[in-house]
């Protein structure tokens, strides 16, 4: 088994929280994500995405995206050829783009950078990841 730690940096949310803010890696080209435990899913941003990957890789996901919210949020798939964060690469994920324009209105008027995507419970069980706050890094098992 192999392991990877990378290191998380804490945003502070109007003073009394904070989100996790992970860097990566999407088709060798550097990304920013949220990290959500509560997030059953990893998500990408819809418009940001594109700058990751080719339009015509996209297509319209039959089944509606749950949580954020809703229950009716429309998506997209595509196959993302590398994600990559250290030294953990996952090849051909399939993922899903969804619309995160009201993250990045709460993070502009909150005066934080914009995130490429939401790093959710499935990668995160499947690669064991343990969150350490103390040390400000985050580890995958692989």
């Amino acid at each position: 088994m192999r392991i990877t730690e990378i290191p998380i940096q804490l945003i502070s949310i109007e003073g009394d929280g904070f989100h996790l803010i992970l860097k990566g890696s999407i088709n060798n080209s550097t990304a920013s994500f949220l990290i959500d435990t509560g997030a059953s899913r990893s998500v990408f941003d819809q418009e940001r995405i594109k700058k990751f990957a080719d339009d015509a890789s996209f297509e319209d996901n039959e089944k509606l995206s749950t949580g954020l919210g809703t229950n009716e949020m429309p998506s997209q798939v595509l196959i993302l050829e590398k994600l990559q964060f250290g030294d953990l690469i996952i090849a051909d994920y399939q993922a899903v783009a969804i619309d995160l324009r009201h993250v990045h209105f709460s993070y502009e008027n909150l005066g934080l950078p914009q995130i490429d995507g939401v790093l959710g419970g499935d990668l995160l069980k499947q690669f064991k990841a343990v969150i350490n706050y103390k040390t400000k890094k985050i580890k995958f098992y692989f």
